[in-house]
C-alpha cells in the first residue's frame, strides 16, 4: 500500500491581514508569502467547498478585499 502524501505546510499568515488592500496589491502580497494559489471572487459567488491546502480566497467588492478565508 502506498503511504499517505503529507500536504504542504500552509503559510503562517493571517487572512484578516488582507481585509481592506487594494485586491491586486492583496495578491501579489499573499504570493510572496507563500500562497501557492490566490482566488478572488465577486461578492455572493457560487463556489465549490472543496478544501484546498495553500489556497487563500479574496472576496473583492469595488477593486478592495471585503473578506478572506483560506482553502
Amino acid at each position: 500500500m502506498a503511504p499517505i502524501p503529507t500536504p504542504p505546510a500552509e503559510p503562517q499568515d493571517s487572512p484578516e491581514g488582507y481585509v481592506g488592500l487594494d485586491a491586486t496589491d492583496a495578491e501579489r502580497l499573499a504570493r510572496q508569502r507563500g500562497w501557492s494559489t490566490v482566488r478572488s471572487l465577486p461578492p455572493g459567488a457560487i463556489i465549490t467547498m472543496e478544501y484546498r491546502v495553500g489556497r487563500l480566497n479574496f472576496e473583492v467588492r469595488d477593486g478592495v478585499v471585503a473578506r478572506a478565508w483560506k482553502g
